[in-house]
């Protein structure tokens, strides 16, 4: 019989992702979560495994499609000891392709794919539609440590029937194939059916808004150029998608949501400088790569247990202020897919050594696209490293449910007044944005200036321990 494997939930509310390639091709053979294709969301590469044992049928996604959570993209073949057929059904069935009426799609970890549920049929949760009652999370149950969030019986949507290369089509052409009526088999939408909706003249009569909608997609699709668009184009247009997507919407929410407030400080890094080659040839940080950011995130993840107004955040729905224990150090991380803020667990209780291992790991990690959801997400306070660009300063945006982020400009060599003669000194300046609504003007100065002390002398670490 037919299975029909659809995008699951890869977490984190995200509802689409942009596949990148297959791993596997149609009459390949396939075991139970072998990686059949590579996956990209707004937030990491994932490697997506098959929730069935067969062979593949057809592959119903392109390689660069934005696939939307539950639409398919691979069918299987599975044999008769692998039937998954509904009760009552027999394997007399043949390659009738089993179509579930009301799905569960239950959270699951990025890169471990769909829960395979029993029979072999992966659980989705019922696509719904505008006004669907959603539970509490407050009340959700626990399964094996993952929170499962039970929801009430939802109203289902049935999605326009179309190929992958139709609804491309139809999405470049700025159509809705809600308003398409389908010619092909069972209602399936063709791409006739798309051009004849764009050139109602080709076309049975349709409504006033239907209308409306073909004229702009005539008028406008003809416009636009991609980013692999025509040679001696005037003007290039790229798809507004992925991490790009994402973090424009995070930062636009952050900027007009939290009360940004952003203080500076020059400071002279000199001996901080010096500690830092005196540990590189310490045999205890031999192949370890040390440079400014290591020290300022050490200390900086100290300061955070001794000003926490800073490692806090604002819990509107609940009315709090929410302050964590612990530091969840981010990084942001610039990456051939945009900008990253991978965060670091515990940082507070780590040692200069593991903390130095951790950094490294983490932005190898994000540049390479194999950050994981645990690595971005749950993030407490961000420190971005604008000097590697030979920027002195800037005013960084806070990342959404944080409090505060400082970033950290190029170390100069430049006169400086150093006991009582001008030299020349390493200087750095630190800029801290915080969310006012959390973050008093004392406290955020009194934390920028503890920790521009402690680089201007890092023997002074010792009397905040």
């Amino acid at each position: 019989m037919l299975q029909v494997f659809k995008l699951p939930d890869l977490g984190e509310g995200l509802t689409e992702s942009e596949l990148l390639s297959w791993k596997v091709a149609v009459g390949d053979s396939v075991q139970l979560n072998q990686v059949i294709a590579e996956v990209e969301t707004a937030k990491a590469v994932v490697e997506l495994p098959s929730p069935y044992e067969g062979v593949v049928a057809d592959l119903l996604a392109e390689p660069g499609q934005t696939v939307p959570v539950g639409d398919p993209i691979v069918s299987f073949q599975i044999s008769s000891e692998h039937d998954a057929a509904a009760p009552g059904s027999s394997a007399a069935s043949g390659n009738a392709v089993v179509e579930e009426e009301e799905e569960r799609r239950q959270p699951t970890l990025v890169g471990y794919g769909a829960e395979v549920a029993q029979k072999g049929r992966p659980q989705r949760r019922a696509r719904a539609t505008v006004g669907a009652a959603v539970g509490a999370a407050d009340s959700a149950p626990q399964a094996g440590g993952v929170v499962v969030l039970e929801r009430p019986r939802e109203t289902v949507t049935e999605r326009p029937r179309s190929t992958p290369p139709v609804r491309k089509f139809a999405r470049d052409s700025g159509v809705n194939l809600e308003l398409v009526t389908g010619t092909g088999p069972a209602g399936l939408i063709t791409r006739e059916d798309v051009e004849n909706f764009i050139k109602p003249s080709a076309a049975p009569a349709a409504s006033p808004a239907a209308a409306t909608v073909a004229a702009t997609a005539t008028t406008v699709a003809p416009s636009v150029v991609t980013a692999t668009g025509v040679a001696g184009a005037r003007e290039t247009r790229t798809p507004i998608k992925g991490v790009r997507k994402a973090t424009a919407a995070a930062m636009v929410s952050s900027a007009f949501t939290a009360p940004h407030v952003t203080e500076f400080l020059t400071v002279d890094v000199t001996k901080t400088m010096k500690l830092i080659r005196s540990l590189k040839e310490n045999k205890e940080f031999a192949g370890v790569r040390l440079g400014p950011m290591t020290i300022v995130a050490k200390v900086v993840s100290m300061g955070l247990m001794r000003h926490p107004e800073l490692n806090s955040r604002w819990d509107e729905a609940a009315g709090e202020i929410v302050t964590p224990n612990y530091v969840n150090l981010g990084i942001a991380a610039a990456t051939p897919r945009g900008l990253m803020v991978p965060n670091i667990k515990d940082a507070q209780s780590m040692s200069l050594r593991e903390l130095a291992d951790a950094l490294t790991d983490l932005v190898v990690t994000a540049r390479e696209g194999k950050s994981s959801p645990e690595q971005l997400t749950q993030g407490t306070f961000t420190i971005t490293n604008v000097g590697v660009f030979g920027v002195d300063a800037g005013t960084p945006i806070i990342n959404p449910g944080e409090a505060a982020i400082l970033a950290m400009g190029q170390v100069r060599k430049q006169p400086w007044a150093h006991k009582g003669k001008i030299k020349l000194r390493e200087v750095m300046t630190l800029s801290l944005s915080f969310d006012h609504r959390l973050v008093d003007g004392e406290q955020g100065s009194k934390f920028l200036s503890e920790l521009g002390a402690v680089l201007e002398d890092p023997a002074s670490l010792m009397t905040l321990v």
